[in-house]
């Protein structure tokens, strides 16, 4: 496994630093989500549902960062992530179901309980493919390549569901995959010894496009709250499995290995997912899945701040475009209209 893995030793003096380093980078990923009172502003579901897909985003870039700083595998990784996150979804889902008490008390009923199947499979199916694609290729191929969802979910949500999309939807979407293949490309290598990563990463694309459109669907049956919930239940049994089969770390060697962990689970997940998953019942599919192109563009700014990567003028024309693509997509609002 050639993924990169940062551990903390208590007792050497540059390993404490570095861990309140970790701590710093997540108390201050959690101080910038005060924007979110910021959505009050928006007074039509539209801009909210954007808003919170963009607020998602700058949740799930720090992913990433986590996966790097933790000392665990990336399968362990990935099941921490939502093992951690399950009892305050389920938290969160039991205090909203109190605090609506205006709402009829309903029973689950079994479309219900197959749409939480179906997503929580598909989000743990892309996990733990995107992180097998990461130990696999480059961190850059595995990037780009996921990004590929964008053109994944706009073919599913017009064949399943015939969302059509209008030119300046594709004009804006294609102005994004640009910017993320020259924010991104620059990293890239092409070598026939990262094929069955790179084979991984468009894989991963597949999958994470499927689980945008299903999540959007679902969220027309299903509160927030619960989805989130139940799909965490479902992913974490799953992501459970492979851990079962390996001899790779699945225990953080520190207490302080946790904090990566923790900070994946609270800010990528219950945050950042949730963010997305609230978006995307106000959003068509197809824009939510290009909103998305903007994690790469914070996780380049992360990786400089936290690890003193490069940036260069390319990730400067690279990022732009993405913005535009966004602005210009997100002004179609005719993206996700019906034949």
């Amino acid at each position: 496994m050639t993924g990169v893995q940062v551990g903390c030793n208590p007792h050497n003096g540059n390993d404490v630093i570095f861990c309140s380093d970790i701590v710093e980078f997540i108390l201050s990923c959690i101080s910038k989500h005060a924007i979110l009172y910021a959505m009050a502003l928006f007074r039509d579901d539209f801009s909210r549902g954007f808003s919170a897909l963009l607020l998602g985003a700058a949740g799930i870039s720090c992913a990433a960062i986590f996966v790097r700083l933790s000392d665990v595998s990336p399968s362990a990784s990935a099941f921490w992530r939502l093992a951690l996150a399950t009892p305050f979804l389920i938290a969160f889902h039991l205090i909203q179901s109190r605090i609506d008490l205006s709402a009829p008390r309903k029973e689950i009923d079994k479309q219900q309980l197959s749409w939480i199947g179906v997503v929580g499979a598909l989000f743990a199916i892309e996990l733990f493919v995107w992180h097998w694609s990461i130990a696999q290729t480059t961190v850059a191929n595995a990037t780009l390549l996921a990004n590929m969802a964008t053109i994944f979910a706009a073919i599913y949500g017009f064949l399943l569901f015939g969302e059509r999309i209008n030119r300046r939807f594709i004009a804006g979407m294609i102005l994004a995959l640009v910017g993320a293949g020259v924010l991104i490309g620059q990293n890239v290598e092409l070598n026939p010894a990262y094929l069955s990563g790179d084979m991984l990463g468009i894989l991963t694309a597949t999958f994470y496009a499927a689980y945008i459109v299903a999540a959007a669907r679902a969220r027309k049956h299903i509160s927030l709250s619960l989805l989130m919930a139940g799909t965490a239940l479902v992913s974490t049994a799953l992501l459970a499995i492979p851990l079962a089969f390996t001899d790779d770390p699945v225990l953080p060697q520190s207490m302080e290995g946790w904090l990566p962990l923790v900070g994946l689970a609270l800010i990528a997940q219950v945050l950042g997912q949730s963010l997305i998953v609230y978006g995307l019942a106000h959003v068509p599919a197809t824009l939510g899945a290009l909103s998305l192109l903007l994690q790469p563009v914070l996780s380049a700014v992360l990786a400089w701040w936290i690890f003193g990567e490069a940036l260069g003028p390319l990730h400067l024309v690279g990022g732009s475009a993405v913005l535009a693509g966004i602005w210009v997509a997100r002004s179609s609002k005719a993206a996700g209209s019906k034949n």
